[in-house]
């Protein structure tokens, strides 16, 4: 294989790396890295179509709406960090693990709740989890590529996610109309409970899928747990290549230059002198984050994920709330154009039937949203193909200033087909965004920051999304040219943010 040269002296990660070939295992990781990204898109947008669906039965105005959204998002902004830090120092592998078992499980109980304030504990919980998952399958994917191929594969990813925002509403489309109810004094289940409870099985599976795949050897080198790190080379190059993993053409690691005295993967939680040693390194790789070299970065990653997040999570959740109020009033209003204002305050005056109890989702909001995703697959083609040549940076300006405009442009549409093709751009354009932030900070941060970097960004996207929603329930009935104006001018700021982020993709990772 030519890597025979290896074998004279300890390699370091990337000859390591490279050494073990390109091949099955890789595609693997990439399929349940991509199935976890896909989960997370059904997860966190699940909450689209249980609104129409649910609202009734939860007895849920556009304000109670609003707090059900920001639930999970609020979870998000709590979970980024703690996640973030069990990742970095515990181990990526199985805090993967925890947070997909804990998903599914807190999902399928609450397709079993009768009220709103349980069922909104529940949804917080489901964010708590799903988070840690979103933050960390980039990490773990991008540790185990050589530099030749990091960016290509983390910019697939970006596919996994619109097979999740397509498959969504064709599960809804498939669930939520069956007339199905089981009801008696005290307890009731309905259709749109079996979608909740469907969506969450998923997690469960993925996560017991993952103990077969292996802890990140670039994160085991950084723990300094060499021996660890290369059984973990010996395995992949046999997986890789069907040899004998004695045959693995490297014989020796690069040990780290200063190992701490004991591995943080070795502390038990349960003690407190050792609890105390996690909770000081934690602190320590915090104030790293926040102190030149880094600190440029560690903002560019916040005022980003803040301003593209809230814009995203917010409209995306809204969406199929927005395309049933456009049908109901173009069915009574028939011949007659309106915009997205109109239509949400006429909403309020409608007082005959409350709580909506009256509203089924119509088939053309199914399929409205299935365009959505399908909107989303030339770009998640074009970017893997090009992103080496024009470089993760250059889309993500791109795709930040032209959906700031996208969204002005929502409040001059004058009928349901328009507000349907601006959605459908809105979403192709920051979706990829979402996704080439996380390739972007994949390569602007060293092995022992970067999962904390990550979820400290995300916990800001996540704070973003939390008040874009209130701000989203609580207006669209009274002024929604605020939110419209709002999330615009957030999307324009963080594309010339953007400007100021070093390229990516070129070097190994630190």
């Amino acid at each position: 294989m030519g890597f025979d040269f290896l074998a004279e002296g300890a390699a370091n990660f990337e000859h390591a790396i490279t050494a073990t070939g390109f091949g099955k295992f890789h595609y693997m990781l990439l399929a349940v890295s991509g199935l976890i990204y896909m989960d997370t898109a059904i997860g966190i947008t699940i909450l689209s179509f249980v609104l129409p669906a649910a609202q009734c039965d939860l007895q849920m105005d556009s304000t109670s709406k609003g707090y059900l959204t920001a639930s999970p998002m609020l979870g998000m902004v709590i979970g980024s960090y703690i996640w973030g830090c069990l990742a970095d120092t515990k181990g990526r592998k199985i805090v993967l693990i925890a947070t997909l078992l804990m998903d599914g499980i807190v999902g399928i109980v609450s397709s079993f709740v009768q009220y709103y304030w349980v069922f909104l504990a529940f949804r917080f919980f489901n964010g708590f989890a799903v988070t840690g998952a979103m933050g960390i399958c980039f990490p773990y994917l991008g540790e185990f590529q050589p530099t030749k191929y990091r960016e290509k594969i983390l910019c697939w990813m970006e596919m996994f996610w619109t097979i999740g925002v397509i498959v969504l509403p064709l599960i809804a489309w498939l669930i939520i109309p069956i007339d199905f109810t089981y009801e008696s004094d005290s307890f009731y289940f309905k259709s749109w409970n079996l979608f909740v409870a469907l969506c969450s099985l998923p997690s469960l599976m993925i996560g017991l899928w993952l103990f077969s795949f292996p802890e990140s050897p670039k994160f085991l080198m950084e723990c300094g747990e060499t021996e660890a790190a290369f059984e973990v080379f010996k395995w992949i190059y046999a997986q890789n290549t069907g040899k004998d993993p004695e045959t693995y053409p490297v014989k020796a690691l690069v040990e780290k230059s200063s190992p701490k005295e004991k591995s943080t993967m070795a502390l038990k939680l349960h003690k407190r002198k050792e609890l105390k040693i996690l909770v000081s390194e934690v602190w320590n790789l915090t104030k790293a984050l926040c102190k030149p070299p880094y600190l440029r970065n560690t903002l560019l990653a916040c005022g980003i994920q803040f301003g593209l997040t809230s814009s995203y999570y917010t409209l995306m959740v809204w969406f199929p709330e927005l395309f049933t109020r456009f049908e109901e009033f173009e069915e009574t209003n028939p011949g007659q154009t309106t915009s997205v204002c109109i239509v949400s305050s006429s909403h309020i005056n409608d007082t005959s039937h409350p709580f909506g109890c009256d509203t089924t989702i119509a088939t053309s909001v199914y399929l409205h949203t299935v365009y959505i995703g399908l909107a989303c697959i030339p770009g998640s083609i074009i970017l893997p193909l090009f992103v080496h040549k024009l470089g993760a940076k250059f889309f993500l300006i791109l795709s930040l200033l032209v959906s700031g405009g996208v969204t002005v442009g929502f409040y001059y549409v004058t009928n349901s087909t328009q507000n349907l093709i601006l959605s459908c751009i809105f979403e192709a354009l920051t979706s990829l965004g979402i996704s080439l932030v996380y390739c972007v900070i994949v390569d602007m941060f060293p092995t022992n920051l970067r999962v904390m970097a990550a979820a400290l960004s995300l916990t800001m996207g996540r704070l973003g999304a939390l008040v874009g929603n209130l701000v989203f329930g609580y207006l669209i009935d009274l002024a929604c040219v605020v939110p419209i104006i709002l999330f615009a001018a957030f999307l324009f700021v963080c594309g010339f943010m953007s400007f100021f982020l070093p390229k990516t993709g070129k070097e190994t990772l630190d």
